[in-house]
């Protein structure tokens, strides 16, 4: 686990708070946080003892975590300017095939010109994202990812298949607490945290948010025929959305999405995340073909 991992569930946990607008006293328990945000237990309980130490979250002994204020004060933002350089040099290397599948610590120390421990808490966050991970030994190897025009339009278009056949699901059923979270993440990249965050996150939150509308349908191969595709699309979207000047249009397709599920109108909201898909893809293939020239 990582601190940066733990920073973004206290993050969560703070947009948590508020979208339900818990009271003070409010048990915050961390087997139930893990599930909502799809962590294990290790990040939430670190992120709520950070809390503590804020001020926001008051723990009992053997009974856990509780809301200490209604007026919960927010963590400092991830902000671009605290992007790890490593962990971009490692992205555009890897885009650019110019870093092997297989390569030993040693020779990515010297490669970068860095420490091993810092190179070891880059890519233990990298591990964490699900695109790196390590071998016997000091040797760590890179996942395959979509690299080429042509495979990242086919990931597009079996998205449009699977994201909107898994609204049309019998049974699809929203999860309340979940759609909160949504829409309170949503709402807080309009509110001026687009700029702020690093590439990372905002990818996180954008497949984060499909991924949980997904799960909604109850049917786990819909769940991790996606997950699978977002791990494979990660390092190539860094290129394509370089440009942010969409984003405000991403987030507020998002939160309409998000308001016709909770309304129940799943033939509206599966027509709506067509067009999403479609219109994202035909920006981010006019965004891809001026970094392949």
């Amino acid at each position: 686990m990582t601190d940066r991992l733990a920073d973004r569930v206290a993050r969560q946990i703070i947009e948590h708070v508020r979208a339900r607008a818990l009271p003070e006293g409010t048990h915050l328990a961390a087997q139930e946080l893990a599930d909502l945000f799809k962590v294990s237990r290790a990040p939430v309980t670190a992120a709520l003892r950070a809390l503590e130490q804020a001020g926001a979250v008051r723990s009992i002994p053997n009974r856990g975590f509780f809301v200490a204020a209604t007026d919960v004060v927010p963590l400092p933002p991830e902000g671009r300017d605290g992007e790890d350089d490593l962990y971009n040099a490692i992205v555009d290397q890897r885009l650019a095939e110019t870093l092997p599948d297989k390569v030993s610590e040693n020779e990515l120390m010297r490669h970068f010109g860095v420490t091993r421990a810092r190179l070891q808490r880059t890519l233990a966050q990298i591990a964490d994202e699900g695109w790196v991970e390590r071998l016997p030994g000091h040797g760590w190897q890179f996942s395959t990812t979509l690299h080429t025009a042509e495979s990242y339009e086919q990931a597009y278009r079996f998205r449009g298949m699977i994201e909107t056949q898994a609204l049309l699901q019998p049974g699809y059923t929203v999860v309340p607490e979940e759609l909160a979270r949504l829409r309170a993440e949503q709402q807080g990249l309009l509110d001026g945290t687009i700029e702020a965050l690093p590439r990372a996150r905002l990818f996180e939150l954008n497949s984060g948010f499909h991924e949980t509308i997904i799960s909604w349908s109850g049917n786990p191969f819909f769940l991790d025929s996606l997950r699978r595709i977002n791990r494979l699309r990660r390092l190539i979207e860094f290129r394509v959305t370089g440009d942010r000047s969409r984003l405000d249009q991403q987030c507020r397709e998002h939160l309409a999405l998000l308001d016709m599920l909770e309304r129940g109108d799943l033939l509206i909201a599966a027509e709506f995340m067509r067009g999403h898909l479609v219109h994202a893809l035909a920006v981010k293939e006019r965004a891809l073909q001026r970094f392949i020239e």
